[in-house]
């Protein structure tokens, strides 16, 4: 049975299957929201923020965010599918090849990212420890590593390696880190000095949705295992809200008090720290979690465009790509590729939200494996939710924002993610509820 879930496909996960409570739910999430690459937002906040004004952004962003990736845990619970299989239901069974090569880039992206920070603190650990760095040494073990944790599959990952072990490094890497940038920090101080400008709240808010809401479309690659849609609701949104919370508001404090802005910069100063080699290699294995997660569902999503390629193949391969890009690559525009997956993800998901509302609150298979080849209604609302959020706050490709220069864009007074939202929601509702009557008319 284990082997079965490990690999389990695109078909829905049956009952037998389906054996991870609210606590598993609960320690996968919250494992997954601590890593540097959430900690090194803080300084994208600070000091362009004053540090009130960063810590109500990041309480806002995370609220709306968090309740946002646990509806999608709780529909991938219910459904019992991939996150990209999930959106055959809305978009049709082709028109959700688009989110899937979407979703496919950014977890590539997120892949190579965290095995750059993973084998950037590897390196620096070894430099202190052997007086021996090979950073791409490190990347090819540690992509190697993340490879065999998806072998695991998200069942085993939980309570093989999270429970077992992981839990354990990630609690003792954030209480040091916790400590490390507090002892630098004059609260008082931070707290009265206003913020620099380059980033207006609404700016801020946008930031911390974005950096939750790139993973709602992995959300239901790991919740189709859950035993309950409200365990799933659950763990996913408070599993994942406290620790980012916890996360960002250390990084705040670590640009304030460490002068550090960027995630390779961490490393080293935590090295540099009395009894920093234990906290980093605490560090380092905390970021396999992350690592596995994105490797995995890159994996699960290719499945979406090609059942028949074995999932077990396809790890292989995305962990090779990532692996190697981690060796290549370093971490620059990180602010603009956090902003432009908002930009994709946001209204995605207020079309699947709305799509799943109006058939009750729930999918069948027939829902899934038996709809149309596209549904252009709400790939329109899709479409027309991104182009909302981008004359709103225009970010990507300098090609794209010269051209949305033209529309005389830059017009967010308070945040582009929830108008976003918004309409894509209420687009998608409309077309529903004017296609209802239509369907209910052909089967008469």
């Amino acid at each position: 049975m284990d082997t079965e879930q490990a690999s389990w496909g695109i078909e829905p996960v049956p009952e037998r299957l389906r054996v991870l409570g609210f606590t598993d739910t609960l320690l996968l999430w919250g494992n997954l929201s601590i890593s540097l690459l959430v900690i090194v937002i803080g300084p994208l906040l600070v000091p362009a923020l004053s540090l009130k004004a960063a810590f109500g952004a990041i309480l806002v962003g995370a609220l709306a965010g968090n309740l946002l990736l646990g509806l999608a845990g709780l529909i991938g619970a219910d459904a019992r599918v991939p996150g990209m299989v999930l959106l055959r239901a809305p978009l049709g069974r082709r028109g959700s090849y688009l989110p899937t090569v979407v979703n496919v880039i950014q977890n590539l992206g997120w892949s190579t990212f965290e095995l750059l920070i993973i084998s950037s603190a590897a390196a620096t650990l070894s430099d202190q420890v052997f007086d021996f760095r090979a950073r791409w040494l490190w990347a090819v073990l540690f992509g190697a590593i993340s490879i065999g944790l998806g072998f695991l599959g998200p069942v085993g990952f939980v309570r093989r390696y999270v429970k077992k072990f992981a839990a354990w490094a990630v609690l003792a890497s954030i209480v040091y880190l916790t400590w490390w940038v507090l002892d630098k920090s004059d609260l008082h101080a931070f707290w009265s000095t206003g913020g620099k400008g380059g980033l207006t709240f609404a700016g801020g808010v946008d930031l911390v949705i974005a950096s939750v809401i790139s993973w709602t479309p992995l959300a239901a690659d790991y919740t189709r295992f859950a035993r309950t849609r409200r365990g799933a609701f659950w763990g996913t949104s408070v599993g994942y809200f406290f620790p980012t919370l916890w996360c960002l508001g250390i990084g705040c404090l670590l640009a304030l008090a460490r002068n550090i802005g960027a995630p390779e910069e961490i490393p080293a100063a935590v090295a540099a720290g009395s009894a920093g080699i234990l906290a980093l290699l605490a560090l380092t294995v905390d970021e396999s979690d992350e690592a596995f997660a994105d490797i995995y569902s890159t994996a699960v999503s290719i499945q979406n465009l090609v059942p028949q390629l074995p999932q077990r193949l396809l790890i292989v391969l995305v962990g090779g790509i990532a692996t190697l890009g981690a060796i290549v690559m370093d971490l620059r525009n990180y602010q603009d590729f956090l902003f432009l997956l908002g930009s994709f993800f946001v209204p995605l998901f207020g079309v699947l939200l709305a799509d799943w509302l109006l058939r009750g609150a729930h999918y069948s298979r027939r829902d899934i494996f038996d709809g149309p080849a596209f549904r252009f209604e709400l790939i329109g609302a899709w479409v027309i939710g991104f182009c909302l959020y981008q004359w709103l706050s225009p970010v990507g490709p300098s090609w794209w924002t010269d051209l949305v220069q033209h529309t005389s864009p830059g017009h967010a007074a308070w945040t582009a993610s929830l108008p976003s939202f918004a309409a894509a929601f209420g687009l998608s509702a409309l077309a529903g509820l004017v296609r209802r009557p239509k369907l209910g008319l052909a089967r008469a």
